[in-house]
């Protein structure tokens, strides 16, 4: 089964699953996840390059960290992005997001993510080795 991500309702909020061959491809489609709550993938062009690092002591606190500099560079640079790149190694992740600045009438965004929540967290792996990659998001 190749990657692949999915919503799933939570309350108020929305979840993010991403999945993959390997974690850092569930981290990847975990992140097309978050930008599809806010816009339609289709619409947005990866036309510049975002470098992005961050560590944490395990895998659901890293997966967090990376989804919250995610939302950090959407807000700041008022930015969205359709294509992820991730390397995990010893707790760092090393990241490229390619995205574009945000077309209102284009991108037509429905929410702001306000950051990943530790609710409904995991990292694990499946009983066919598969990834999971999931959690909360607070919109």
């Amino acid at each position: 089964m190749s990657g692949h991500w999915e919503h799933f309702p939570h309350e108020a909020d929305m979840g993010v699953r991403g999945f993959g061959a390997t974690r850092a491809e569930a981290f990847e489609q975990a992140a097309l996840a978050l930008t599809a709550v806010i816009a339609d993938l289709n619409t947005i062009a990866p036309r510049e390059e975002v470098a992005l690092r961050c560590e944490a002591p395990n895998d659901e606190l890293l997966f967090a960290e990376w989804l919250n500099s995610l939302v950090f560079e959407m807000a700041v640079n008022k930015m969205l992005f359709s294509r992820f790149e991730v390397h995990i190694n010893d707790g760092r992740l090393d990241a490229r997001a390619w995205g574009e600045r945000v077309d209102v009438a284009r991108h037509r965004p429905a929410v702001e993510v306000k950051g990943a929540t530790y609710t409904a967290l995991r990292v694990a792996r499946d009983c066919r080795g598969q990834w999971l990659a999931q959690t909360v998001v607070d919109v």
